[in-house]
């Protein structure tokens, strides 16, 4: 464990579409988070892990007692690694890798509270980013704060996405003002400039993390969750974040390209309205593995993303059954650059 900050030692987090040398995800393990659709969730995570497997090396990290599941369901293009889980959300409980541009790699570990103390038991899931890093070889910057993965997003030249819904709520860190919050990304993440966006999706178990509201297609290009039904409880929020994102410049003092992403019907289960979006896709080398709701709007936003993305094939995965858990495709992934 390494004891200055990430920015003092000349590290960044990178932007997704860098190239990665891996993908990690954690096979699902709480099964009472999924409202009796534990088996569909199963599937859809190793669709998932098989789809990206296809394009870039894939680790899943599974319970000692789940390996052989794991492994029959993801099939023999994806590794799978026995490690002790609570839960499964990889962007959440794993690392933030970073890079320092001099083909050094290495990892924050936040501090993990379960998205706010809502589930009792996390102490496998807080431990699972040392064990990751130590994995790879690489250094860990142990970070002071709580923080999850899908509550920032980077363009790697210097600009962070988050939300003031997430970072500033009191279950995070209580004792921390928007000021200093925004100095721990800079300092954590190397960031010169943070943009917030206001509050997330009706019924986010998040408490609105970034991924499900925008994030960067390449440096100056953002894409953002939207709604154009004005009696949709998510109308006024999302028409504030995308305010926000016009208005906004990135480090390098562009102007964003906002590129909108309209969500689908709404669908509500078991678990209440579903946090279903069209951003919480990830980027793969050469693909974008993104979510399909059997909706309508799935062939709007492959257009949408096949013009952000003219260079990588545009893999839809049915995600209803990840979304029943409480989170999509970005948030069981977490990417490995390659350096």
């Amino acid at each position: 464990m390494t004891a200055t900050t990430p920015a003092d030692a000349g590290f960044h987090m990178p932007a997704e579409g860098a190239r990665h040398s891996r993908t990690w995800m954690a096979w699902p393990s709480r099964i009472d988070l999924w409202n009796g659709r534990h088996v569909e969730a199963k599937a859809a995570y190793a669709a998932v892990a098989r789809a990206i497997a296809r394009f870039e090396p894939l680790i899943m990290v599974a319970n000692p007692a789940d390996i052989a599941e794991a492994g029959a369901e993801c099939g023999p293009s994806v590794e799978v690694l026995a490690m002790a889980l609570d839960d499964s959300w990889m962007r959440d409980i794993g690392p933030t890798f970073l890079v320092d541009g001099k083909a050094n790699l290495a990892g924050v570990d936040w501090r993990f509270n379960a998205w706010g103390d809502k589930w009792p038991n996390y102490a496998q899931d807080a431990a699972i980013a040392a064990q990751v890093l130590d994995r790879v070889g690489c250094p860990r910057f142990q970070a002071p704060f709580v923080l999850e993965g899908g509550s920032v997003h980077s363009d790697g030249e210097g600009t962070v996405l988050t939300s003031e819904q997430c970072l500033l709520h009191p279950n995070r860190n209580p004792g921390l003002t928007k000021v200093q919050i925004e100095a721990n990304l800079k300092a954590w993440l190397g960031a010169e400039r943070v943009i917030w966006v206001g509050q997330g999706l009706e019924n986010d178990g998040t408490d609105g993390h970034v991924d499900n509201l925008a994030c960067f297609a390449r440096p100056g290009v953002v894409l953002a969750t939207s709604c154009d039904d004005t009696t949709d409880a998510n109308y006024a929020p999302l028409q504030d974040n995308l305010r926000r994102l016009h208005a906004a410049r990135d480090a390098r003092g562009r102007a964003l390209d906002v590129r909108e992403l309209p969500i689908p019907a709404k669908r509500v289960t078991a678990a209440g309205r579903l946090a279903a979006n069209y951003t919480n896709f990830y980027l793969a080398n050469g693909a974008v593995i993104a979510p399909a709701f059997d909706d309508p709007m799935d062939a709007v936003a492959a257009a949408v993303l096949a013009e952000a993305f003219p260079d990588r094939q545009i893999v839809q995965v049915p995600a209803l059954a990840i979304l029943e858990g409480g989170g999509g495709i970005h948030c069981i992934t977490q990417q490995q650059p390659a350096v």
